[in-house]
């Protein structure tokens, strides 16, 4: 278990709930890339799956909420791109 792991996972953590708040109250995908956040989320499930088959440690859990955090964006993502087009049409 890395200490500099663990610091690194919950800077990245404390992210999340705030673009998640942002992302649910905006109601627009205005500033947000499904591409980033596709590409962070492969991260963290090689990290999970490093923890898995590799260096299993409690460090995982926190992988496991990262995780969980940005599938949550990404399918707030997907709600506001139904939201932004009912408002075109």
């Amino acid at each position: 278990m890395s200490i500099f792991e663990i610091i690194m996972l919950i800077c990245f953590g404390a992210a999340w709930p705030v673009s998640i708040l942002k992302s649910w109250t905006a109601r627009s995908n205005n500033g947000k890339s499904l591409f980033f956040l596709v590409i962070v989320l492969i991260g963290y499930v090689a990290g999970i799956l490093h923890k898995i088959f590799y260096l299993s440690d409690a460090v995982i859990i926190l992988y496991i909420v990262n995780f969980t955090m940005i599938t949550i964006d990404i399918l707030i993502y997907f709600r506001n791109e139904r939201i932004e087009s009912s408002l075109k049409n």
